[in-house]
């Protein structure tokens, strides 16, 4: 992997880093809406989620209003244009979500409407996937699809604005009731990137909202937890890139456009199938460019992989891993994900998708321990304290008699030569299917930061241990971490990693033959 941009070294005298690793909303949050007062010229920003009526965390923010809707109308009326793409949902699959969109969309009409006539332009581009799944599959979706339409519409919604008139997709759907066939939507645009005046650029695996916000000590109910890493690179070079990608991806995804070079940035992108396809379920393939990432540092890596993510559900990395941990003997390789998706975790009854995740993930896993043996370590974070029942509403919110931390972040870190910090999951949805953005780091001082920055955050304390320095020495001391951890009341738990409960998942988990395992 080869550098792109030429930039000032963190800590350099009289400037700004270069980068800044922000773990949890507690300290993303404050560092985006700094960004966005500094613009000068332009904001572009792509969301799959961003509630404008998000609360304001800094205090330069707040003296401009309390919510991000305040923001940006404080941001237009100073002449600084902002962009907005965000996602949009299948209405039916996904009516939250959808509703969501579009409840967005009418407070920021408002929000242009606030800023006054002499504001700078406000646009906003809700942006659904253009993929389509063929004539066939769909026909045979229909009975399922429209029953689901009926009950939408004969509850009312399921609350939180998914009423059927406040649901444009469904108008829609409505209207194509009397059809054979009906559309359905197996991708989305997932990314979650700000470049402001083209110059920096925040990016990594969160979105803007009420519930995705949380803090270092994570010290709430465990379904209110949210552990994300998301970074700012002050870098002209990764800032254009970035923008690029915002500018080009309707185009892209539509097949309208050939995927434009964006030096630095590496993507997941995918268009909808050109003719009839009647068979169709998946998009077609564009960009794999953070799956080909993963591959090249996994082929390179000799002493540790450091990976944090929500899924670990990908054969093909599953692939990679397997065959390095025979050519490289001294390879250690430790992966930190949550106790249990959370459409299991935090519900009574697990949804299908969340069984049928456990069942693909518990398989990749299985491989990695036939593997790695002794050299793999799987950590699951929860809370250092009891867990009331109240603060753990589902089968598989507590590990070892603790609220878990549910882990969201998508970071990949190899030996001290490559850092991968992105939107992406480590399944086949997100390095296949969805829109993806991110970045690799190979400065290895760049490199040994965030690492470091991620252990700190599990040990509890930004003093970590001299070995957790050192990728040689660190995946012992996590073992023996995490082993003690095992053996020890909650309270008396150094930080918050403890064993994955592999037996837990293994009877949620539950196969659906038919399924691509990349839908989920």
């Amino acid at each position: 992997m080869r550098e792109t941009a030429n930039s000032t070294a963190p800590g350099a005298a009289g400037k700004r880093p270069r980068l800044e690793v922000l773990i949890t909303a507690r300290e993303a949050y404050p560092a985006f809406e700094a960004l966005v007062m500094e613009a000068r010229d332009e904001v572009v920003m792509g969301f799959r989620v961003f509630d404008p009526l998000t609360r304001l965390r800094s205090a330069p923010a707040r003296a401009v209003g309390q919510t991000w809707a305040d923001l940006l109308a404080h941001t237009l009326a100073r002449g600084v244009k902002v962009t907005l793409h965000l996602a949009d949902f299948d209405p039916l699959a996904a009516p939250d979500l959808h509703a969501g969109t579009w409840r967005a969309m009418r407070i920021l009409c408002a929000v242009r409407e606030l800023a006054g006539p002499g504001a700078a332009p406000l646009v906003l581009r809700p942006a659904l996937h253009p993929s389509r799944i063929g004539a066939v599959p769909a026909m045979l979706l229909r009975p399922l699809v429209a029953a689901r339409m009926r009950r939408l519409q004969r509850q009312g919604g399921t609350g939180r604005g998914t009423e059927p008139g406040m649901l444009p997709g469904l108008r829609h759907l409505r209207r194509l009731t009397g059809r054979l066939i009906m559309p359905s939507y197996p991708a989305s645009h997932h990314h979650k990137l700000a470049v402001i005046d083209g110059k920096a650029l925040y990016i990594g695996g969160l979105d803007l909202d009420e519930r995705r916000y949380d803090d270092p000590g994570h010290n709430r109910a465990a379904q209110d937890t949210w552990h994300d890493v998301q970074l700012v690179l002050r870098d002209a070079v990764l800032a254009r890139a970035a923008l690029c990608h915002l500018n080009s991806f309707g185009e892209v995804t539509a097949g309208r456009a050939a995927l434009p070079p964006a030096p630095g940035l590496i993507r997941t992108l995918s268009a909808r199938r050109r003719g009839r396809n009647l068979w169709a379920i998946s998009p077609r393939p564009v960009a794999g460019e953070i799956a080909e990432a993963h591959q090249a540092a996994i082929a390179t890596s000799q002493t540790l992989i450091y990976l944090e993510t929500q899924f670990f559900r990908d054969r093909g990395l599953t692939d990679a891993l397997v065959r390095r941990a025979a050519e490289a003997p001294d390879l250690r390789l430790l992966l930190v994900i949550p106790a249990a998706p959370e459409t299991v975790a935090f519900t009574p009854n697990p949804t299908l998708d969340g069984r049928y995740g456990d069942h693909l993930q518990t398989r990749c896993l299985r491989r990695l321990r036939r593997a790695y043996g002794v050299r793999l370590l799987i950590a699951s974070p929860a809370v250092p304290r009891p867990a009331p029942r109240a603060d753990t509403p589902g089968p598989r919110a507590r590990l070892r008699d603790a609220p878990v931390v549910y882990v969201h972040a998508k970071l990949s870190v190899f030996d001290r030569n490559a850092a991968i910090v992105s939107s992406a999951n480590l399944n086949g949805r997100s390095l296949r299917w969805d829109t993806e953005a991110g970045i690799c780091l190979i400065r290895p001082g760049e490199v040994g930061a965030l690492q470091q920055r991620c252990f700190a955050h599990w040990y509890g304390d930004a003093a970590i241990p001299d070995a957790m320095k050192d990728p040689a020495r660190a995946f012992d001391c996590w073992s023996e971490i995490v082993a003690r951890n095992l053996r020890v009341a909650p309270r008396a738990r150094q930080g918050f990693l403890l064993p994955y409960d592999m037996a837990a998942a293994i009877k949620t988990a539950l196969p659906v033959p038919g399924v691509p395992e990349d839908m989920v």
